[in-house]
Formats: C-alpha cells, structure tokens, sequence
C-alpha cells in the first residue's frame, strides 16, 4: 500500500476522530461501529450468556447419566414438563445434547472467540483505524445476536427444542412428526444457524479485507503477528466451508416444509410408507461434515494464534519457527477441507475412499506436530513468566497434543469401527477442540483485558484459582470419559440400565460428573473476576506484558481510530524478546523487548525469521 494512502487512511482517521465526540448511549453501546465495543459485545453474548447456557446443560444432562431415573427438585424447576416429578424424560435428555453441542461449538467457541479476538485485535495489530468497514461489523454482530435469541427462543417452545444431535442428521431432523424435537424447534434452530452462518460470512469477509488492505506502513505480511495470521487463514476457511452448511440447512428447510426428497427415501411410520423417494441422508452427511471439519480449525486456530502470542510474550523469547508456523496455519487450512469423510466411515462408504480420507487425515498430523513441537522449543529455556494467560497458553499445548493423539485412532478407518459413536469420540473432540479452545479464549481474556477495558488487569490470585481448578477438572471429565469409551458405552443415550454389562461403569460417569459440576464452579470464579476488574481492577502500566505488538501503543482511554496521532510505523517482526548485540547488551538498555515501531538501532540486524 503506497505512502500516499496511508496518508490518506490517516486524515479519514482524524477526521472521524473529530466527530465522535458527540456520542450517544445508543450509538456507543449499542449500535457501535467501533471494532472495540462490538467486541466486547460479542465476548459478552457469546461467550458469558450462551457459554453459561451451554454449561447448564451439559451439567443437566451429567446429572442424568451419573444417576439414571434419579429424580432431582433442579430437573422440574428448569425443564418442567420434561421432568415429571423431577425426573427426565428421554426426549428432553436428547435435546439437551443437541443445544448443548449447537452452542458450544457456533456460538460459543466460533463468534464467541473469533468475533471477540478478530475484532479487537485485527486494527489494533496491523495498525488500522478501525475495520475496513465498521457498518458491516455491526451488521454482523447484531445478526448474531438475532440468532443467539432465535436459538434461546427455540428452548421454550411447547413441543420442545431441537433434537436430531447437533449434527441434524435426517431423517429425524427432516420429519417434522419424527419426535417431539423434530416439529417447531427444528424449523427455529434451522433458521438461527442460517442467520448465523450469514453473520459468520460478512465477518470473516470484513476481517480478510481489513487484514489485506489496511496494514500500517512497514506491516509487510511476514511482520504480523501469529494471532493476526491465525484470524486472517480461520476467515478464509470460514467463507469457504459456511456456505456449504448454508446449503444443506436450506435443503433441509425445503424438505421439512416444501414436500421435497433431497434427504429422505422409502421411509416407513407405523407400517405407512410415506411418498418420499429418491433423496440420500448420507447426502447430508457429506455437507454438514464439509463443513464440520474445517469448522474444528475455525474454532481452534483463532485459541492457537492467541497462544503464540501470550507465549512468546511471557517466555521473553522469539516465537520458534516463526514462518514455520505460518506454513503449518495455511496447511492445517488446506488439509482440514479435504478429511471430512473420517467422520463417516461406517456409513456405508467405499473402503477404498476410506482409505483415501484416512490417508488425508493422517497428514493432517504432521503441521499440528509442527505447531506443538515450536510451541514446547518456544518454551525451552525461556524466562517464564506464568501467569494465568500463560498457564492457559500451556494448557492449551498439553490438551492439543493429549486430544490430538486420539484423533489417531479415530481417523483410521479401521481402528474407527469400534470406537465410532462410543464416548471415545465424545473425549477426544472435547479435548482436542472444546477444552483446546476455551484454554485460548481464557489465555486472550486475561491477557488482553487491559486492552478491552482501558488499563484494567484482573485479579491474578482468582487467576490461579480459576486455571488450577479447570485444567484438574477438564482432564478429571475428559480422562475417564476415553475408557468407557473403549468399553463400548455409546454416546447420546440417556441411561445405560438396560446393558447389565456397563453397570460398573456408573461409578465412572458419577466420578466425571462430579469433576464437571466443580469445574462449572471454577467458571463462575473467572464470571465475578471478570465483571469486578472492569469495574474495579487495578490500572495497569500503559504496556503491562512488555510486549512488543503495536496494539500496546495506543493510549488506555479509547478513542474512536485508536491512535490520537498519527499510526506508527513498523521497522520489525513482533516477536524481538531478549534480543542483544554481538557483546550481549540488549538492543534497548534495560529493557528485554523491542517494539516493533522502534526503528532498526546501529548496528542491529534484522532477526531472518
């Protein structure tokens, strides 16, 4: 980008700044166009309101297992109905397993962490005024805030929420009178995901041009930040898989509602053979998994990028590998788009094609290994400073590898066979994305909270207590959750009673549910830390990580274009940590990191990463 755009992009700035002085409540808070705030407004909706909802859930229905036909006062207050004299009913239990999945992985783990970090770290990283389009940011929020609500709506309804297991296989999501789940909930949980995936789509489409086109003077590509690469190659991937599901979910619409056979074929109710002919529900597999696998990497390269940062930051070392890394990002996001059918090897599919998806799945190994082993050299030997984002960040490298080698086994199509549809799985995606990724979200929180609001750190003590109680609690869940797996118990039934040969299981699922409930507990720890320090957390120095990103530049108070005067300019890599001269003095004396907008000193030479 020539100089006499900057210069240009810099006067907009000034400009803008002049007019917004006079703001109101609405135009600040709610319908704010300043990529700041409607980060904040997706941290809020999508991570403290639907992540509360997702783990309420998922402790009901823990409950469930642990102490089948068990009846609990806490089952009739919230479900109802659906607990007769507080105890579940069975069709209730399945739906509680679909709005549980549906809101983890969207809403909570996919706009929750990339709306919250792309949108509060893409400007102020790459040293932009703001988004390349502050309307369309807005727009994107607030279509996904329309379809958080659709989806909360979706729980009241009378015939009950959607129950086809978050993946709405048909045909018991594609006939409105398979199930009670099937009727009205289904038709609101499929148009939420529709609006949903359209706000996926005008964000990740306005992250990718503001990362192309508004880089600061000297922000050459190979000078960004991991965190800007990782958000940057996830949007990539989400405008070319979120369609796909677009597609089946309107197929699927035109099915339920239109009298159409895309995904269903000779279908018997009661001995009745209904008029459907010609349509193939593995059709529908191929299109949500197109989509479901890369949606694994959209939910975790965003956790991945965060901790190559807090990392590097708190290691006072170079990131290790640093184009390395970059590689393993863009092959992670080439790869991920062509392993979907690992998720169907027993749904009748060719061995040969399996053997095929095996192979691509496999591969998929090597730049994940690329990612794990830069992130353990990064570590070797550094100055660690462990505090509660740098744990998370180190968690993080501990479930990714722990939930990674699992996928080994369940990638193969012939190890697969006895371990599909059994807890196994349920483990391993849990680990590998749901724990992986929430470790990131927490690393980015504590780390960056200083930058969301205004200089204020969170209390680091209730930081500890938060990292020690999950990271125990996450593997206590998740640990055991493998062998009852490899026992044979199947996921998504509600009890187990009618196989005597899991009876000594259950201490198991009691045991996991216990760890659950406490690390429910730990989360409402990190809730009050979190709301206390925005109001009264302690002002922090303007810099408080000693890091060398230009987000850190910018004054605490915020201003609408990020920097009262005009936007450094970049002279380095961002990742210049303990860098010395030939006798071993550091570049800057007395201080271990060099910014990236100090210009190169005499003498220095530029770090060939």
């Amino acid at each position: 980008m020539s100089a006499t755009a900057h210069a240009h992009v810099d006067d907009h700035g000034h400009d803008d700044h002049g007019h917004h002085h006079k703001e109101t409540f609405v135009t600040k808070y709610i319908f704010s166009q300043d990529h700041k705030m409607i980060a904040k407004q997706y941290f809020i909706m999508g991570v403290l309101v639907m992540g509360f909802i997702g783990i309420a859930m998922s402790l009901l229905f823990r409950m469930q297992l642990a102490w089948p036909g068990e009846s609990f006062p806490v089952f009739e207050a919230l479900l109802g109905k659906w607990a007769p004299g507080g105890v579940m009913d069975a069709d209730v239990y399945l739906a509680l397993v679909t709005m549980h999945g549906t809101i983890m992985v969207f809403f909570v783990l996919t706009q929750g962490l990339s709306g919250t970090f792309s949108n509060l770290l893409i400007p102020l990283q790459i040293g932009a005024r703001d988004m390349a389009s502050g309307f369309l940011n807005m727009v994107s929020f607030w279509m996904f805030f329309v379809s958080s609500i659709i989806m909360i709506i979706s729980l009241f309804v009378e015939a009950g929420p959607a129950a086809a297991g978050w993946t709405i296989y048909p045909p018991l999501s594609a006939l409105p009178m398979a199930q009670p789940g099937s009727g009205m909930g289904m038709t609101l949980w499929l148009v939420s995901m529709a609006i949903f995936i359209a706000s996926s789509l005008i964000g990740s489409l306005n992250y990718i041009v503001t990362v192309i086109n508004l880089r600061t003077k000297g922000m050459s590509m190979t000078r960004l930040p991991l965190t800007i690469w990782a958000f940057f190659i996830t949007a990539i991937i989400g405008v070319i898989s979120f369609p796909v599901l677009l597609s089946a979910a309107l197929l699927l619409i035109m099915d339920r509602s239109f009298g159409t056979s895309f995904f269903l074929s000779d279908i018997f109710i009661q001995g009745e053979v209904l008029h459907y002919q010609g349509g193939s529900p593995v059709l529908f597999e191929h299109l949500f998994w197109f989509l479901g696998h890369p949606e694994v990497y959209i939910v975790l390269l965003p956790a991945l990028g965060i901790t190559s940062e807090v990392m590097s930051t708190n290691a006072r070392k170079p990131i290790f590998g640093y184009r390395a890394m970059i590689a393993s990002i863009m092959a992670i996001a080439f790869l991920s788009t062509i392993v979907w059918g690992h998720h169907m090897f027993i749904s009748g599919m060719n061995p040969f094609l399996g053997s095929v998806f095996t192979f691509t799945t496999l591969l998929i190994a090597i730049p994940s290994a690329v990612k794990a082993f830069n992130y353990i050299t990064t570590l070797w030997k550094g100055n660690l400073q462990l505090n509660p984002a740098m744990l998370f960040s180190i968690g993080l490298v501990s479930t990714f590898i722990t939930g990674g080698l699992t996928g080994i086994v369940l990638g193969d199509s012939t190890l697969d066979i006895n371990v599909h549809d059994t807890y196994f799985v349920v483990a391993h995606f849990h680990l590998v994305m749901g724990i992986s990724a929430l470790y990131g979200l927490f690393a980015g929180v504590y780390h960056w909270f200083p930058k969301m609001f205004e200089g204020k750190l969170m209390n680091k003590n209730l930081g500890y207590v938060h990292f020690w109680v999950t990271a125990v609690c996450a593997y206590g869940v998740f640990f055991p959750m493998h062998f009852v797996g490899m026992a044979g118990v199947p996921r998504r039934y509600y009890e187990n009673t009618a196989f005597p040969m899991f009876d000594e299981l259950t201490n198991i699922q009691v045991l996991m549910t216990v760890f659950a409930i406490i690390a429910a507990a730990a989360q409402l720890v990190f809730v009050a830390n979190f709301i206390y320090s925005i109001f009264y957390g302690k002002v922090g120095p303007k810099n408080p990580w000693k890091s060398n990103t230009l987000e850190w530049t910018t004054d605490q108070k915020h201003v609408h274009g990020n920097w009262d005067g005009p936007i450094p300019e970049v002279h380095r890599w961002a990742y210049d940590y303990s860098k010395v001269y030939e006798n071993g003095e550091y570049i800057i004396a007395g201080q271990d990191y060099v910014p990236q907008h100090i210009p190169l000193q005499e003498n220095e030479e530029e770090l060939n990463h």
